[in-house]
């Protein structure tokens, strides 16, 4: 089987940082002519640094997810878990939005099945 699951969690990553820089490419500027430090002052600020940071993370995990395939270990049930919560509960909160994408990976991961272990039954 091919070893995609990182490199779609660094894909959805780096096409989240586009939609942001789009969205929030004013504001980007206006943090960084303020020098960075402390120059959150407004929600709209917040709102950008958390979708950058946001985005930053994603793609670390998805960093994360490639060593583990590229080493041949299987990707702990657990994350797929989590990943899968985190979501279901982006898509409730913001049904239009990106986190559809991260379904495809979510479910393989808590769905496939590793090597002495048996499938998960939902």
């Amino acid at each position: 089987m091919k070893k995609w699951i990182g490199k779609w969690v660094m894909f959805v990553a780096l096409g989240h940082t586009v939609v942001g820089i789009t969205f929030f490419g004013s504001v980007y500027r206006e943090l960084l002519a303020s020098g960075l430090y402390n120059s959150i002052t407004s929600e709209k600020a917040g709102l950008a640094a958390w979708f950058a940071l946001f985005g930053a993370v994603l793609f670390v995990v998805g960093m994360l997810l490639s060593a583990l395939e590229a080493n041949g270990s299987p990707i702990p049930r657990s994350v797929g878990v989590a990943l899968l919560l985190l979501t279901v509960l982006g898509v409730v909160l913001m049904p239009v939005s990106g986190f559809w994408l991260m379904f495809p990976v979510a479910l393989l991961i808590v769905l496939k099945k590793a090597p002495g272990v048996r499938p998960l039954a939902i």
